[in-house]
């Protein structure tokens, strides 16, 4: 990759993010694909979106190639990702990109003004816990309009099922294994080549600076998320896909 910001492959990065991301969830596309079916059920062909946690804005990617005429805001505070996606989609006036905690209670007021019609996220919430994670759907049942939505794609963990639970994780890593035989990147070596990049080099230390190695969040239930969504002001909840580690949950304002 090329060693200006000018000249980096921001395609190549992007890819690079999305086959590391599917090492671990090779049906990340079909949960994609569901959310963006019922992006389209509840707000037609050019809905309004914020992109939560964006990362590189995968999700804004596959929106915007699905449905031309929408526009996306992505907000995220990692500032690797964030270079990587504001490099990929720069020019294109349909996106715009916000640097914000989530944790942070005041978030919110960097954001455009809203509302909008649908929030959008995946894999991502899980690096909260709990308390934060329930204030932070309050929050976002403030951005939707009526009749929009909220869906969050995530593991969420049934604790009453251990054995459905550890059959599941093995297959699972077994998967992994193979395919990491096969020379798929992992996690940790896809930052290690960030590390060594010339444009990324300094936004990956910021990013561990402020992440650290790992985060500390929750992976509850759906029943939980059904629960808080509700408690939170959305009318209804409730999956709308599911594998046998993930749920795509959502929620109608």
């Amino acid at each position: 990759m090329a060693e200006t910001a000018a000249g980096t492959d921001w395609r190549a990065w992007q890819e690079s993010w999305d086959r590391q991301q599917e090492w671990y969830m090779p049906d990340r596309e079909e949960r994609f694909r569901v959310m963006l079916d019922m992006v389209e059920a509840v707000a037609g062909p050019e809905p309004r979106v914020l992109d939560l946690a964006c990362g590189t804005g995968s999700i804004t990617d596959r929106l915007l190639r699905r449905f031309p005429g929408a526009t996306s805001t992505g907000v995220d505070l990692d500032p690797a990702l964030l270079t990587i996606a504001r490099g990929y989609f720069a020019g294109d006036e349909r996106v715009s990109f916000v640097t914000a905690d989530l944790a942070d209670p005041g978030w919110t007021r960097l954001l455009p003004p809203g509302p909008y019609d649908a929030v959008l996220t995946a894999t991502a919430l899980h690096w909260l816990s709990t308390g934060p994670l329930a204030a932070l759907y309050g929050q976002l049942a403030g951005l939707v309009r009526d009749g929009g939505v909220l869906m969050n794609a995530d593991h969420m963990t049934d604790l009453g099922t251990p054995r459905i639970n550890a059959v599941e994780r093995a297959h699972r890593h077994a998967g992994m294994d193979r395919a990491k035989a096969a020379g798929a990147l992992d996690w940790a070596e896809w930052w290690d080549l960030a590390r060594k990049d010339p444009v990324l080099a300094e936004p990956t230390a910021e990013r561990f600076a402020i992440y650290g190695e790992h985060a500390d969040g929750d992976t509850p239930s759906l029943d939980w998320h059904t629960r808080t969504l509700l408690d939170a002001g959305f009318g209804e909840a409730r999956a709308v896909w599911a594998s046998p580690s993930d749920t795509l949950v959502l929620a109608l304002k």
